[in-house]
């Protein structure tokens, strides 16, 4: 596993070693040994998967009480990731890291809980899968605005994006609850 540090060097994208043949291939998803070593030290409590189709725009979604840290990857389709810095303490507050990730690429994004997270889909499909580090506390979710100027993210999109209504109506950063 190559484990690199982003622009944020917390966010971290890994890239496991695949061995393949003509009947498929392999590759650890999760190898704690391995990622412990490279700094990512991660109990992880619950998986989730979604299927989306071209153009959803899911995010950017935190918990303000029981932050999660998160292990996401697709594995079928492409997305475009966002991790965006919320931890007002950080030299990086307020800035993303956006990387592709797909079926394809294998790649995962390592996001610790302090960030902000979402994606947009952009294959006709995709399915979406990610580790948290600690339960979905619905009560203490909170949504950054996903267009938001200050954050000056630059989503690929073709058009407007569909999103929840949530999403629609996320906190602006200056208004946003964060991390100390």
């Amino acid at each position: 596993m190559q484990v690199t540090p982003t622009a944020i060097p917390d966010v971290k994208l890994i890239e496991p070693k695949v061995f393949g043949d003509a009947r498929g291939f392999f590759y650890e998803s999760w190898n704690k040994r391995a990622l412990q070593s490279a700094g990512i030290d991660a109990d992880f409590v619950q998986d989730n998967h979604s299927r989306s189709r071209r153009g959803v725009l899911r995010g950017l979604h935190y918990q303000i009480r029981h932050p999660q840290g998160k292990l996401v990857r697709v594995i079928a389709g492409s997305v475009c990731d966002v991790a965006v810095d919320l931890r007002r303490a950080s030299p990086t507050f307020g800035r993303h890291v956006a990387v592709t990730l797909s079926a394809e690429n294998r790649a995962m994004l390592w996001i610790p809980a302090g960030f902000a997270h979402g994606f947009v889909v952009l294959s006709e499909d995709a399915e979406f899968l990610y580790k948290t580090t600690d339960y979905w506390y619905p009560e203490h979710e909170r949504t950054l605005l996903w267009n938001d100027p200050a954050l000056g993210i630059e989503w690929p999109l073709e058009g407007a994006p569909i999103v929840a209504p949530k999403d629609a109506t996320g906190s602006k950063l200056a208004a946003a609850e964060t991390y100390a």
